[in-house]
């Protein structure tokens, strides 16, 4: 049974092929929803969450990753809508908001005034994917980590993620699990990092997430000092290189409109706008 007038109710395991026929219309953008499908079912206890659908005469048409992070996909105007009104009726469970602009500022707008005020908006940032090989020199030096890394690579994530979010991952005893989901990505081969002669980490990325499609990159970065000699860019070219070879075929991330060296740098290894996405943060 349908559990509103707009047709949207939570997907279970039986909803699976369903979803990935949905979701795999757009792969690449749709990267992160695929992979949470595929290694969960689609099971609540997995998902942490849900992942509602909306339908129309029978079929599937959107559907909404909730769990730390709500995620519209392929989501028009009105199933942005539908999608607010069905999680006004829960209140808000999630401390992210992300995706394709027009649907995250649809969503938005219909529940802004009972989520509270967010601590950030960021409303242009350019999705962007690389389907080749890089235009520019690979680092021969950047590798994949390993567990023995992690004195280096722990401190240099909490200082990205510092950074790039506002706030500490270990803030509010965070720690323990963020240094596991460090370690997840270092024991599944998806963390990458080079090291000076000193053994200092001076530039790191990860694989958030692959499909048999796409590759989505987070968490690049290079320490402060370390800046403007061209260690992102040549750095970004050798995780392309790897990632292409070895993980998935396209390789995609997203970044603040307003960070122009990282856009300047992503755009000299051959990464290109085909998408803009918005994120909110509580």
């Amino acid at each position: 049974m349908l559990s509103t007038r707009h047709g949207v109710r939570p997907l279970g395991a039986a909803d699976l092929n369903a979803f990935l026929e949905l979701a795999r219309r757009d792969p690449v953008v749709n990267a992160f929803v695929d992979y949470r499908a595929v290694t969960t079912n689609l099971e609540p206890r997995w998902l942490g969450g849900e992942m509602w659908g909306r339908f129309e005469g029978g079929q599937l048409v959107a559907a909404c990753h909730v769990g730390a992070n709500l995620v519209p996909v392929n989501a028009g105007p009105d199933d942005a809508v539908a999608f607010a009104e069905r999680a006004l009726a829960r209140g808000r469970t999630v401390s992210t908001i992300v995706g394709p602009q027009e649907a995250v500022r649809v969503f938005w707008n219909g529940v802004a005034s009972s989520w509270g005020r967010p601590r950030e908006a960021r409303w242009d940032q350019p999705h962007l994917v690389i389907a080749g090989e890089p235009q520019v020199a690979f680092d021969p030096e950047v590798r994949r980590t390993t567990s023995g890394d992690m004195a280096q690579l722990y401190p240099a994530c909490v200082a990205m993620y510092t950074e790039e979010v506002g706030v500490s991952p270990e803030a509010g005893g965070g720690a323990e699990l963020y240094r596991a989901r460090v370690s997840q990505l270092v024991n599944r081969g998806w963390s990458f990092a080079r090291f000076d002669r000193t053994g200092r980490l001076v530039f790191k990325a990860e694989v958030a997430c692959a499909t048999p499609y796409a590759a989505q990159i987070q968490g690049v970065w290079v320490p402060p000092d370390y800046r403007g000699q061209g260690l992102a860019t040549a750095g970004m070219a050798a995780v392309v290189r790897a990632v292409r070879r070895e993980i998935a075929p396209n390789v995609s991330l997203y970044v603040n409109e307003w960070n122009h060296p990282a856009r300047a740098a992503y755009q000299k290894v051959g990464f290109r706008e085909t998408a803009r996405f918005a994120t909110i943060m509580y």
